[in-house]
This record gives structure tokens, C-alpha cells and sequence, in this order.
């Protein structure tokens, strides 16, 4: 993708908690994302037994994940939640995620906590709002959510007994010199406390990627088509390697298939070793801000309860 536009002052936006269901400007109609997070508990239910059941049929098990770096941008204290968007605006994605263990038949890894985090629309992340994302985009502050500047896209879930978590978010931009990706970590031996997941072991840390075609019609949408340059593709990226699903390649499928911005489901099975410590290889895929925050989230972070507030108000 190309296009020029002027050189704009990236600055800092003020940490605001989330209070009620707000959809930014440039986004997608409140409709539109509530038809593609739409899921009963009973279906649910149902399409993750069958997956646990179907994954862990057979003789042999699939290829065990390869576990690569954890990225420049990543933050200490994520909040355990299921809708991680908090405002932010861009096409839906609803992502299911299945943990079984390579080791063991791909039998489901109960309890294991996932953990993902990636950037928003025009490729910034949370905690790191002053860090150029490559090609022209408008300010982090210029996109009218009321995110919080230290936790939006971020958060962990608890697997089922089938293994599975599932994330209500949307699909993530790009900044140079990266694909379009997702970074995911598997811990198990932790608990929740005070609103996050603390302990255990970090089992798998890896990124979760999407087709270019899909990707490409997506940065051609508002919020994604405000950020323009030079897009880089899987072949062309220094992290994925092209194998496929074990290299964390989505299968998604459109919630509406002549209509992209209603958004897409994607799906991934995670096998790993539960008893071995995967926390990646390296830093690459850029360099963060010096005054990049540490630690743990303020004390105004958004919660699960009210983003399942500001869910139920909208």
C-alpha cells in the first residue's frame, strides 16, 4: 500500500478507564461488531467439544508450535478478559484458541493461560503510543476511543476443559518492517490474582499470523486505510517461516463474506510441551521508545466487568 500524507506529532494520550460502550470514530457500527462477537454459550460449548474431540483423534499428533521472539512491545500485568478492545475501532475479530499438549496425544491443557497483545488499526501498541509505526498514520490520540493508553489489546484468558479460550478484539494493523500478526503466550502453572495471572511457567511464545489477501482487503477499510505505506508480506517477514498452522498461520472465516468489515473468526490450535519453558528467542520486530513503562497496569486499568458493562449498555 502507498500514499503520502503529512508528517504528523505523535503524542501521548491520557489513560482514560473505559465507563461505557463507545465505538471510536472511523470505526465499524455497533451492529457490525455485535454480530461478529455473536455466540451463544450453548454453541460455544458445543463447537469446543467437538474441536478437543476432533484434535485429539488419532494416532499421531500434530507438529509442536515453534516458539519465536516475544516482540519489543511486550508488558508485564495484562488483564485476564475476554473482550480486550476497549473502544478501539477496526474490523472484528473473535479468536478461539486451542491449547493441547504435543507430549500427550494432544490431550486439552486445562487451565493454561493464554496471553495475547497486538496493535491497534494503524499499528500502535498500548504502552508504547509514542513509537512510529513506519509509512504515515495519524497520531495514536487522533483515534477518539477511550482506551487506556497502558492496557487496550491486551489481556490473558483461562483455558476450558477442552482447552479452549476465546478473545473478542479486532484485527490488528502493521508497522514497519512486520506483517500483520498477533503475539501469543501459553503460561500453566499460575492462578489469577488481583485481575491478572501471576506464577507458573511460560510454556510457548509465538505470533499468530493472516493471509495477506485477507489482510490487505482489510487495510483498505477505515480506521487501517488512514495508515499508508509499504505493507510487508508473510513471505517477506522476519519472523514467520511459512510452515503453516505450527507457525501460528490463522484459518479465518468472514462473518459475512461479501462484507469484510463485519468481521472475521479465526482459529489455531496451540500444541505444546506443558513441561517445558518456552519465553522465545530475542527482541526483533523493532525497537520500543526509551521511556517505555514497565510493570503493572494502573489502578484505572478497565476491567472484565466493565467492559461486560459497556458490552451490555451498547
Amino acid at each position: 500500500m502507498t500514499g503520502n500524507h503529512k508528517d504528523k506529532t505523535i503524542t501521548r494520550r491520557r489513560a482514560i478507564a473505559v465507563t461505557g460502550g463507545t465505538v471510536a470514530a472511523g470505526g465499524l457500527a455497533v451492529a457490525g461488531y455485535q454480530s461478529a462477537f455473536a455466540d451463544t454459550d450453548t454453541t460455544a460449548d458445543a463447537t469446543d467439544t467437538a474441536s478437543a474431540t476432533s484434535t485429539s483423534t488419532g494416532d499421531a499428533c500434530m507438529t509442536l508450535m515453534t516458539s519465536v521472539t516475544e516482540g519489543p512491545y511486550y508488558l508485564d500485568g495484562a488483564l485476564v478478559r475476554k473482550d480486550i478492545t476497549e473502544g478501539k475501532s477496526g474490523v472484528p475479530l473473535t479468536l478461539r484458541l486451542t491449547v493441547v499438549d504435543a507430549t500427550d496425544g494432544c490431550t486439552p491443557v486445562k487451565g493454561a493461560a493464554v496471553e495475547i497483545w497486538h496493535c491497534d488499526a494503524w499499528g500502535y501498541y498500548s504502552g508504547y503510543t509514542t513509537a512510529n509505526p513506519g509509512g504515515s498514520a495519524p497520531a495514536e490520540s487522533e483515534d477518539g476511543s477511550t482506551a487506556n493508553d497502558q492496557t487496550y489489546l491486551r489481556g490473558y484468558q483461562i483455558a476450558n476443559g477442552n482447552g479452549v479460550v476465546k478473545f473478542e478484539t479486532i484485527f490488528p494493523g502493521w508497522y514497519t518492517p512486520r506483517t500483520c500478526h498477533i503475539h501469543v503466550r501459553v503460561h500453566t502453572g499460575g492462578e489469577k490474582a488481583d485481575g491478572t495471572y501471576e506464577g507458573g511457567t511460560v510454556n510457548y511464545t509465538g505470533q499468530l499470523f493472516f493471509a495477506d489477501d485477507i489482510a490487505e482487503e482489510i487495510f483498505t477499510l477505515e480506521p487501517y486505510s488512514q495508515h499508508s505505506g509499504s505493507y510487508t508480506t508473510l513471505d517477506n517477514d522476519m519472523v514467520y517461516d511459512g510452515g503453516g498452522a505450527s507457525s501460528g498461520l490463522l484459518t479465518l472465516k468472514a462473518v459475512h463474506k461479501k462484507d469484510p468489515s463485519k468481521g472475521y473468526k479465526g482459529t489455531l490450535t496451540l500444541a505444546i510441551d506443558p513441561d517445558a519453558e518456552g519465553t522465545g528467542a530475542g527482541s526483533g520486530g523493532g525497537t520500543p521508545p526509551s521511556d517505555a513503562p514497565t510493570g503493572e497496569p494502573p489502578s484505572d486499568a478497565p476491567s472484565e466487568s466493565a467492559t461486560v458493562s459497556a458490552s451490555a449498555s451498547s
